[in-house]
């Protein structure tokens, strides 16, 4: 696949076939203004959930600059030209899930007319004073929300050196990889209570701890609080139970993607994980960032994944050509100190796909539905710098990081602040996540 070559909708190929003109996606512009490190261009377009003013009814947009475009508005205004958007109205409501669950069609058709309604020369907008004084609101001046009602919540364990990192810490080189990671993307079931918006603070958990060389567990707040660099999906059309997703048709079940922040308590998480896994050392606050990039937007930069080192069972031997180039950071700002960044990865690091993770989670028979939501657990890469999580940075606290100042950190304390954001670079504009940020406060425990 050439990604230069990718036409960002169809609206835009019929016109190149008709003038003989190949169109690219950075040759198409917006009337507004976005500049050139944005990532909100015309060729993204991220869905949101966000409320004007407060208490005010929340509704539907898109990231455009450093502007909302109020889905809610054009679709009041009769602007969407499929019959389905028209009738549905999934744009006046306060939640994604409606949107997501009509369908690949019906995304590629919203999609083809906000790209076209934005367009330079497109005057329907453009040209219409009143209408963009509706239509636009200020990114600065709106309240975000989560954007999608989360039904359920998965995690998977799907970056091999992340994988394989942990396990060399807790069991040895020799003994890092489990005897099944190899051969399925390992998961397991969250819950959807905690998930919050960027912008949330996060209060440190407590739970049973035990001490080294103790006998017996205490009860205390969380003294190893550690972040997780992921990214995440959202399901949009489901599946019946009992009907397993196929691998090679799984993006159609995908909406989106979101950045991750899936907090840990290692302390808790250690003690109490035998013999069912994570629970409370996980299930207190994960965090995701407001706007959804579509896998349309994601288009350009898809990519071959990693060569697998064992062949996988028939059911996720689907395309290699389903992994992204994204790249991705973790900025940490230790309170009283200045936000540097810790870590840089990519999304190519994942061993296991979205596509794959989806198809797993399905094959026995398991019903997803719109709105679900799917982590790819922590993205970690070759080198120290990569890694996505403190406990791999700091390898268990042994090693710190240095902040200017004289700062040090192994985990993270009490106001500290964690930013992740995420970006593709294209011909001349980005694809961008924006921030999923999160501040740790005090505990809130007995």
């Amino acid at each position: 696949m050439d990604s230069s070559k990718t036409v960002a909708c169809p609206i835009e190929a019929e016109r190149a076939l008709t003038s003989n003109v190949e169109i690219t996606p950075s040759m198409i512009k917006s009337f507004v203004e976005v500049a050139p490190e944005s990532h909100f261009p015309i060729q993204n377009l991220p869905y949101g959930v966000f409320r004007p003013r407060p208490r005010a009814a929340p509704r539907i947009g898109v990231a455009i600059g450093d502007l909302v475009f109020d889905l809610s508005v054009v679709e009041e205004a009769g602007l969407f030209d499929d019959r389905e958007i028209r009738t549905e109205r999934p744009f006046s409501r306060g939640e994604l899930n409606k949107f997501m669950s009509m369908g690949r069609r019906v995304w590629m058709s919203a999609r083809d007319t906000i790209s076209h309604l934005l367009r330079d020369d497109e005057r329907t907008v453009r040209d219409d004073a009143e209408l963009r004084k509706r239509a636009f609101h200020e990114q600065r001046d709106v309240e975000m929300q989560l954007p999608a009602a989360i039904g359920d919540y998965t995690d998977f364990y799907s970056s091999k050196e992340h994988a394989t990192n942990v396990g060399t810490m807790f069991r040895g080189k020799e003994n890092a990889l489990q005897p099944n990671w190899l051969h399925m993307p390992v998961g397991y079931h969250g819950r959807s209570s905690s998930i919050v918006v960027s912008g949330t603070d996060i209060r440190r958990p407590s739970g049973q701890l035990l001490p080294d060389a103790a006998r017996n567990p205490v009860y205390g707040p969380c003294r190893l609080l550690d972040f997780e660099l992921e990214v995440g999906f959202f399901v949009g059309a489901g599946n019946e139970l009992g009907v397993p997703i196929p691998v090679d048709r799984a993006h159609e079940h995908i909406f989106g993607l979101v950045l991750v922040n899936d907090w840990s308590a290692r302390d808790i998480q250690k003690w109490e994980y035998v013999p069912l896994g994570p629970f409370l050392g996980k299930n207190f606050a994960t965090t995701i960032s407001p706007w959804v990039v579509t896998l349309d937007a994601l288009e350009p930069f898809r990519r071959q994944g990693p060569e697998p080192d064992l062949a996988p069972l028939p059911y996720l031997r689907g395309s290699r050509d389903m992994a992204y180039d994204v790249d991705l950071e973790v900025w940490l700002r230790p309170e009283g100190g200045a936000e540097q960044i810790v870590s840089r990865s990519n999304t190519l690091n994942l061993y296991w796909s979205m596509s794959q993770q989806l198809a797993h989670h399905t094959v026995n028979g398991c019903n997803v539905r719109p709105g679900d939501l799917m982590a790819s657990g922590t993205i970690s890469g070759p080198s120290r710098e990569n890694y996505g999580s403190l406990l791999e940075l700091s390898w268990k606290g042994t090693q710190s990081l240095k902040f200017d100042g004289g700062i040090e950190r192994t985990f993270l304390l009490d106001g500290d602040g964690v930013r992740m954001t995420g970006s593709a670079r294209g011909d001349g504009y980005l694809v961008g996540f924006g921030d999923a940020y999160g501040l740790v406060l005090p505990t809130g425990g007995l």
